[in-house]
């Protein structure tokens, strides 16, 4: 603590409210969905028997939001994706609530709908009553179908004639052999059922002659069939006797200097809008707008397992309900979330998204040794974060905001590991055997981040650093010189990169317009840690989907309707329209409203410790402050003492100083 100041002369100040704009940008409400979805029933096109996929807001561009601020409207308006049973294709659909009308339509006879809870669940049950499949599972020594568990996988697009036009799921199954069981220790290898996911055909069942016996033994991690645990450790409890520092109002907050709307979406969860900090702007929005998962794995159907976890299934429709005491600790604020389900009916999911504070440990410190004075500053951060299952895996992200001015996104990844069956002591060569007779692919999750930058506002550009040694010359006699060179990265070709450590390569979002007190633009800088090297062939049948990890960075100028790193459309998509293919339009993105997109993720070598169920393997990236302030924003923060801390076996409160 700076000891020139007396703490106790300072007393908590609640966090303002949030500026009342923000409240533009929350999600539609049940009500809107409402309304949306019988405006979609009573078109005469489209018509009661229509299937939605996806209802959230419509937002604005940033002309329109600038427009906003200004003063002017902002209207409410729902855009949704929905399709037939019997039609090929889906319409894209932009809806007025307030004028309750139909203002825009397209439709794509070629797309297909992502995968909805209702008919993932009635994958398994129309392939469990699949004569062959159950032909296929007797010879397999299974005489009981009840325990016979079918996961839907997506079926991605690998030329089969059978399966065009169609949404395909290519599943793999497991054997629960107790209620409440832990079925991923039981795969049923080389059992594949491949269905029509609308019509519910099974259009075939792929049963290898050759696979490996299914594992008998149990790995459960339900405490209802464990031994008794360990003694507890005591408790350690977060304590805010004087409550939270930030406000929320409806879904816009603040806290500290930073303000910011949370929203969210049935596809993509979590949302961030305009977030400031000190009144200027950083990220117009922030989002998690992928994840594909490739599995590493050709053998018995396994090379079709390269899952679109947001773009297939959608991390909102699968984001759970959060418990206090347990998902989050301390002084916790609840979102609730709204999304549509099959038929247009709005499914709620209570406390989907959790905010709260942590302590972030010392943010900084300094002793002056020739005076004897210490100066220190702990920090705490905001955390906004929801968690989701997709199948096996549970996904938890937080964002944080910390007092320094930096914006940090952490994924967590636990659940369960994918697993396959070998002959024991003889795993292929593309798994792990994590237990006698049971393997798990080695794999990847490879996120994409979609950042619409707004650094200070309009027209940013993206500039990157590469940092080079020079050779012994009369400059550099002693071999000790190295320096860094800036690039501003003008087009969208010029901006697909990928991360180099031997030029220790970054890349800063800067603000040519808004100089700082050196005369440099203001910029905040990415820092990539967990920049991953796809393990796929690009131009195979998963690669060419993917074409969004073939670099760690893209940048796009705005477009309203280039969502998502994959494309619009995932679900058996040939990859025309993901960022491989985009930015060979090879666009502007100098001093311009720009997207940058950051493919980030895990490289997962299984590990035995992985099973019965992962403990949680982390990775993200931060947005930092790079000349944007002209000093450290933290600098003059107030002292403040943890008053709960003591001595350990005593009840003496200890004092920094």
């Amino acid at each position: 603590m700076n000891e020139a100041v007396k703490p106790a002369t300072l007393k908590p100040a609640a966090a303002p409210p949030p500026p009342k704009h923000l409240q533009a940008l929350a999600p539609l409400t049940p009500d809107e969905i409402n309304i949306a979805v019988a405006v979609v029933k009573a078109d005469p096109e489209l018509g009661p028997g229509v299937l939605f996929e996806n209802i959230d807001l419509r937002e604005p561009s940033p002309a329109e939001y600038r427009a906003y601020l200004d003063g002017g409207k902002l209207p409410r308006e729902a855009r949704i994706n929905v399709n037939h049973l019997d039609v090929p294709g889906v319409w894209q659909l932009i809806v007025s609530v307030a004028d309750k009308a139909i203002i825009r339509r397209t439709h794509f006879p070629a797309a297909r709908a992502g995968f909805m809870v209702e008919q993932m669940i009635s994958v398994e049950v129309n392939v469990k009553n699949d004569p062959r499949f159950i032909e296929a599972c007797r010879k397999r020594g299974i005489s009981d179908m009840t325990g016979v568990i079918v996961d839907s996988w997506s079926g991605g697009n690998f030329g089969h004639e059978d399966e065009e036009g169609r949404l395909i799921s290519h599943t793999f199954s497991w054997l629960r052999v107790h209620e409440f069981g832990n079925y991923y220790a039981h795969p049923i290898e080389g059992l594949n059922a491949v269905i029509d996911v609308k019509t519910g055909e099974v259009l075939r069942v792929d049963d290898y002659t050759d696979h490996p016996p299914i594992p008998m033994t149990r790995y459960d991690y339900d405490p209802e069939f464990l031994p008794p645990p360990d003694a507890p450790l005591k408790p350690l409890d977060v304590v805010q006797p004087d409550g939270v520092s930030f406000t929320i109002k409806d879904h816009a907050i603040s806290w500290d200097k930073w303000t910011l709307a949370i929203g969210f979406t049935p596809r993509e969860g979590l949302v961030l809008h305009d977030i400031r900090f000190d009144g200027r702007s950083v990220v117009r929005r922030a989002a998690i707008a992928e994840l594909v998962v490739p599995y590493g794995s050709p053998l018995y159907g396994h090379a079709r397992q390269n899952i679109f976890d947001v773009g297939e299934y959608g991390f909102g429709k699968l984001t759970n309900s959060l418990k206090l005491g347990c998902d989050c600790l301390g002084q916790i604020q609840y979102l609730d979330a709204h999304v549509n389900g099959l038929k247009g009916e709005v499914v709620t999911i209570e406390k989907a998204v959790c905010i709260h504070e942590e302590d972030a440990g010392i943010l900084w410190k300094h002793w002056d040794f020739r005076t004897g004075r210490t100066v220190l500053h702990r920090g705490r951060k905001l955390v906004i974060s929801s968690i989701c299952t997709v199948g096996n895996y549970e996904y938890a992200q937080y964002w944080y905001l910390d007092q320094a001015g930096e914006i940090e996104f952490e994924m967590k990844a636990t659940g369960i590991v994918n697993t396959n069956a070998c002959h024991p002591g003889q795993p292929d060569k593309y798994s792990t055997e994590i237990q006698p007779g049971l393997g798990a692919p080695i794999h990847q999750h490879i996120f994409c981040a979609r950042l619409d930058m707004a650094v200070d506002g309009g027209g940013n550009s993206v500039v990157e650093t590469n940092s080079y040694m020079e050779p012994f010359s009369d400059s550099n006699p002693y071999g000790n010189a190295f320096h860094a060179v800036d690039t501003v990265l003008k087009t969208e070709l010029a901006a697909a990169r990928r991360a180099d450590l031997s030029t220790h390569r970054s890349w800063k979002v800067v603000n040519p317009n808004k100089l700082s007190q050196v005369g440099k633009p203001v910029a905040y800088k990415l820092h990539a840690p967990n920049c991953v090297t796809p393990m796929i062939q690009d131009d195979g049948p998963s690669g060419i989907r993917s074409n969004f990890i073939r670099n760690h960075i893209w940048v796009t100028p705005f477009n309203e309707n280039e969502r998502y790193p994959a494309g619009e459309f995932v679900a058996n998509s040939d990859g025309r329209d993901g960022l491989a293919e985009l930015v060979k339009q090879d666009r502007n993105v100098e001093n311009t409203d720009i997207v940058l997109w950051h493919s980030f993720g895990l490289h997962h070598v299984v590990r035995a410790e992985d099973f019965p169920v992962q403990p949680c393997i982390s990775c993200g990236f931060s947005l930092a402050p790079a000349g944007f302030f002209e000093v450290n924003p933290s600098n003059n923060l107030p002292p403040v003492i943890n008053r709960a801390s003591v001595l350990a076996g005593e009840n003496k409160a200890s004092c920094c100083s």
